[in-house]
């Protein structure tokens, strides 16, 4: 499958936020305040490499009877850092080094001391933005959870459908606000650590289920690193992701050189037989587009692809459009190749010799080492004119194609 950066910021398996310490070596950041209604007695100060997103100790403190704590990092290019208490995983606040001194003070509800009631932070700007970043998007992912939760709550009770749309409508404004918010602050951002930040928690929460979040186009997001490698030529974590987008780019672009191989050429011509034995030829259905869907019952990935295959065969079998699907099934693996046919709902012609990867369509194709799900789209003439179209590609094409 191709790709795609959506949770470029929170998946890169790089290192950032590289320590740069003076030439004494005593240059640091201190990070002090007071912990108030909390029964912590230790407090941690984890630096957050935007490229990786896994918290790493820095520091700790053993809190005093009044909560006061001073903790303290070398002082690095510009890094995220969560302030978190023991017995919690849950950061109670987080901060940007762009100052060596800042006052944080973080409160807890008393009645339930798990949870920061808030917490105010002095003497570093980046800081504060990055805080009222964090409180105005998550307060809009709170109003979709609670909008989402009512609603569960009425579809459960037998509610009809009609009550459900001011939640729907709610849930859609609180998107719509959401992406706003990152877009405000994004572009007020001119601190790499809190650019990265905003966007890998915009990113990292778009990709998610339930949220209805609008993700960044892969080029936007590819432009705002790009921007930052300009304007911070030497800050190592901005280096290390664009450098991994290069590579990712550069890999996918030979890819999908590869992946067009077939574009232009002719169809060779093959014979499988369908679920009664009659031999089916490609040939047989010249005259029309026919897409060539290569696939199998126990292959994961096609199964999950064929929802949007049936979608695009519903929608332009009235067009001179038609597929045929051949199997790549075991031998003695019949009813299964069948049934995934009837519960994925795959109402065209479908042919098999269920021999597996030693099916000859592997050979005369060549997709062995690409694997399936694979395809090609046949013109009416025989002719090539596309191959491996995955997901709304597959749409695309055959809008184009089929006016």
């Amino acid at each position: 499958m191709k790709k795609t950066f959506s949770f470029l910021l929170l998946v890169a398996a790089l290192a950032s936020c590289k320590s740069k310490e003076s030439a004494d070596g005593n240059k640091k950041m201190v990070v002090e305040g007071t912990i108030t209604n909390n029964p912590a007695k230790v407090l941690y100060l984890e630096k957050l490499p935007f490229a990786t997103m896994q918290p790493e100790v820095v520091d700790s403190f053993v809190l005093d009877a009044g909560g006061k704590f001073k903790v303290e990092a070398p002082a690095s290019e510009a890094c995220t850092y969560n302030i978190r208490l023991d017995g919690n995983p849950i950061p109670a606040a987080a901060v940007i080094n762009d100052v060596s001194s800042i006052q944080l003070d973080i409160n807890f509800v008393k009645e339930n001391p798990q949870n920061p009631a808030g917490y105010e932070v002095k003497k570093s700007p980046v800081s504060q933005q990055m805080k009222e970043f964090i409180v105005g998007f998550n307060g809009r992912l709170m109003d979709i959870f609670i909008n989402a939760k009512q609603g569960d709550s009425l579809m459960k009770s037998g509610a009809a459908d009609s009550a459900l749309v001011p939640l729907q409508n709610n849930m859609a404004k609180a998107a719509q606000e959401a992406k706003v918010i990152s877009d405000a602050a994004l572009k007020a951002s001119n601190n790499p650590a809190l650019t990265m930040f905003i966007l890998g928690n915009y990113q990292g929460t778009a990709t998610k289920s339930g949220y209805n979040l609008e993700p960044y186009p892969n080029e936007q997001v590819f432009g705002i690193i790009n921007d930052l490698a300009t304007k911070f030529p030497s800050h190592s974590g901005i280096l290390a992701v664009k450098q991994q987008i290069d590579q990712q780019k550069a890999m996918e672009a030979q890819q999908q050189a590869q992946s067009q191989q077939w574009v232009g050429k002719e169809a060779p011509d093959f014979a499988l037989p369908d679920p009664n034995g009659k031999q089916v030829k490609l040939s047989s259905f010249r005259g029309k587009y026919v897409l060539v869907d290569f696939w199998a019952s126990w292959c994961r990935p096609c199964r999950e692809e064929n929802p949007n295959v049936v979608a695009a065969y519903n929608k332009y079998k009235a067009k001179n459009f038609t597929i045929l699907g051949v199997s790549l099934d075991n031998p003695g693996q019949k009813d299964k190749w069948m049934n995934a046919v009837m519960k994925d709902n795959l109402a065209w012609t479908q042919v098999s010799d269920l021999k597996g990867w030693e099916t000859e369509v592997v050979g005369i194709f060549g997709f062995g080492e690409r694997g399936i799900p694979y395809n090609i789209l046949v013109d009416p003439s025989g002719k090539i004119i596309a191959e491996s179209l995955r997901g709304p590609q597959l749409d695309q094409k055959l809008a184009e194609v089929l006016k």
